[in-house]
């Protein structure tokens, strides 16, 4: 497994050992000791989730607070997205800032966001289906939602001339909450 740091502590990239041949490929999508070593620290994951959406669908910046907040370690099986972190964790270096990564079927890349972070992305293929496994179990009332759009994070979506499918939710969110 390659694991490369992204400009913000914390979140990697990670690429998984893929072995193919005429047949398609095999590859170990997740081991937890591997994955501990990458980190630096035990994680433990309590809840999976898959999404499937569109091309233009945009989902996020979603994030939980305290004590709900989730780490992520995501992977597309399906398609392609940008993928997308926001650091909020109150005191960092690079709070309001974000990176993005391109994560598909085709690249098997994954990205690891830690607790404190919000997230979103935007489904770049004809579709995509995203699998992701969190730390911490959804919390309706720890539920945060931060402007996919707000000029003070400034995030460069590939949206060329799309305009982003967005639920309600979204469409309505505030921006980025004050740093503390």
């Amino acid at each position: 497994m390659k694991v490369t740091p992204t400009a913000i502590e914390g979140v990697l990239i990670i690429e998984p050992k893929v072995f193919g041949d005429a047949r398609g490929f095999f590859m170990e999508s997740f081991n937890q000791r591997a994955f501990n070593t990458a980190v630096g620290r035990e994680v433990i994951f309590v809840q999976d989730n898959h999404s499937r959406s569109t091309k233009g669908v945009l989902r996020g910046l979603h994030y939980q607070t305290t004590p709900h907040a989730q780490g992520k370690l995501l992977r597309v099986t399906q398609g392609e997205i940008f993928d997308v972190a926001v650091d909020i964790r109150p005191g960092s270096a690079t709070y309001g800032r974000w990176v993005g990564v391109e994560l598909s079927s085709h690249n098997h890349k994954q990205l690891w966001i830690p607790p404190g972070l919000a997230h979103g992305f935007l489904v770049v293929s004809d579709s995509a289906d995203v699998l992701y496994k969190s730390t911490d179990f959804y919390a309706p009332n720890a539920e945060r939602c931060i402007r996919w759009d707000d000029p003070a994070v400034g995030i460069q979506w590939p949206l060329g001339d799309m305009s982003p499918l967005l639920s309600e939710k979204d469409a309505l969110a505030a921006g980025l909450p004050p740093a503390m």
